[in-house]
């Protein structure tokens, strides 16, 4: 079993998120502008990628340590993000084997155990990610340098709905960085995906709808831009799918 980074418990996850397993799953499967690239991955597949097989180790060490239970795993915002990229990879053709590798890689690069969730790998993704695919010896990787819209395609558009605040990862925007109607911020509820102008969470918002039959009736109940409903349903309803 793997330590903590640092002592768990309600205190720990101020500030840095916490999702259990059923939430993770939704946010780490959701994609703004779906893709025939994108497969939905199994709640077993993410336990595994944390806790690591009987042959092999975690990718990186959570924040939080995982249990034996594979359905009552918890994460945090940064290994959110870190998981959704290693979905990513997964969705290019990658082999768990290479994104090993290639992950690797990438921390002795940006010198950072949880590489994918940097404002360097934000900036020079593209100039990285050749850089720690050079030499994997696997043949999907020669194929995918051929296709190099595959990046542009299926990373890249994760890391420009990502916020920083100086280096550090500060907030994800689900629905693209200049349309901020629905924020997850570790700060704020815990990272729960929350309309950002009011901070209701969308999950809220969403069954309201359910019970009130109209957007527009929740928007005033919450005194929301009804823009904002909207989306905050929308954005359920893919969660979803």
């Amino acid at each position: 079993m793997i330590r903590p980074v640092e002592a768990t418990g309600r205190d720990s996850a101020l500030g840095r998120g916490a999702y259990g397993a059923t939430e993770a799953l939704r946010l780490i499967n959701f994609q703004r502008t779906p893709t025939g690239a994108s497969h939905k991955v199994a709640r077993q597949t993410i336990a595994r990628w944390l806790c690591g097989y009987e042959y092999g180790d975690p990718l990186w060490q959570p924040d939080y340590v995982p249990t034996e239970d594979e359905d009552a795993f918890e994460v945090s915002f940064r290994d959110l993000i870190e998981l959704r990229f290693v979905k990513a990879f997964r969705d290019a053709g990658l082999s768990l084997q290479t994104i090993r590798e290639c992950f690797s890689r990438a921390v002795d690069v940006v010198h950072d155990a949880r590489p994918f969730s940097t404002r360097r790998f934000r900036t020079d993704g593209r100039t990285i990610f050749f850089e720690i695919t050079d030499g994997v010896r696997e043949g999907e990787l020669v194929d995918l340098k051929r296709r190099q819209n595959v990046f542009h395609r299926i990373v890249e558009p994760s890391l420009h709905d990502l916020e920083f605040d100086a280096d550090v990862l500060a907030r994800w925007f689900p629905l693209g960085i200049s349309r901020k109607s629905i924020v997850i911020d570790p700060s704020r509820a815990f990272g729960r995906p929350l309309i950002n102008d009011g901070g209701v969470p969308t999950q809220t918002i969403f069954r309201a709808v359910q019970v009130e039959g109209s957007s527009e009736r929740v928007a005033k109940l919450y005194e929301l831009p009804l823009p904002a409903a909207r989306d905050a349903v929308a954005f359920e309803k893919q969660l979803a799918a």
